[in-house]
Order: structure tokens, then C-alpha cells, then sequence
């Protein structure tokens, strides 16, 4: 058998996606949420463009809130947005900590 035929490389495209801190800071809201049983999954896409974590509260087609990440958006309104299930935007900023507290109005902003 001969040498397998070589795949003509292509640039990988970069993808966006949540820093561990910016986690951490997602996962601190979803989890007290969770405990306080309102909200059941999540479901994470890194995209070339944004990074999305979806909340869901029950199994369902669509996410109950959807936190993005659009580092285009930076310069502008800010790279950090919470949307809601209809898509209307609930909170836009550049501090993913400000932005969360529309989803839990309690939590103490951490930097």
C-alpha cells in the first residue's frame, strides 16, 4: 500500500470561548440556581465568533437565558450580554460580574 494521500491543510479557525475565571464567575450563578432548583442543564458553544453558555430550566428546545461573549462587541457596548428565551437583551456591560447580576440580583460582585 502506498502513503496516505495528504489533506491539503487549512488554516484552523480561532474560536471564542469563556477564560476560566469568566467561568467560574457563570458556574457560581448557575449552581446557586440550581440549588434553589430553578434552573436544571446548561449547554456550552465556543463559536468563531462568540461563546455562549444556555441555561435551561427544564428539558427544552430552547435555553431560559443565554450568556455571550462577543469579543468584537468590546470596543462597544461591551463583550458580556444575557439574553432572554424571546432573545431580548436583559443586560449588556463590559464586567461579566454586572452583567450576571441580572440573573441573580443578590449576588455580591466579585472582581
Amino acid at each position: 500500500m502506498g502513503e496516505p494521500a495528504s489533506q491539503p491543510s487549512r488554516p484552523v479557525q480561532p474560536i471564542v470561548a469563556f477564560d476560566r475565571r469568566e467561568l467560574m464567575q457563570i458556574l457560581s450563578v448557575y449552581g446557586r440556581k440550581v440549588g434553589a432548583g430553578e434552573w436544571r442543564d446548561y449547554a456550552m458553544d465556543f463559536l468563531k465568533d462568540r461563546a455562549l453558555f444556555s441555561i435551561y430550566a427544564r428539558v427544552s428546545e430552547r435555553p431560559l437565558f443565554v450568556v455571550e461573549k462577543n469579543p468584537k462587541l468590546r470596543a462597544k457596548q461591551g463583550q458580556y450580554m444575557v439574553t432572554n428565551q424571546q432573545g431580548r437583551i436583559l443586560k449588556r456591560g463590559h464586567d461579566l460580574a454586572q452583567v450576571l447580576r441580572v440573573l441573580d440580583p443578590d449576588l455580591a460582585v466579585v472582581g
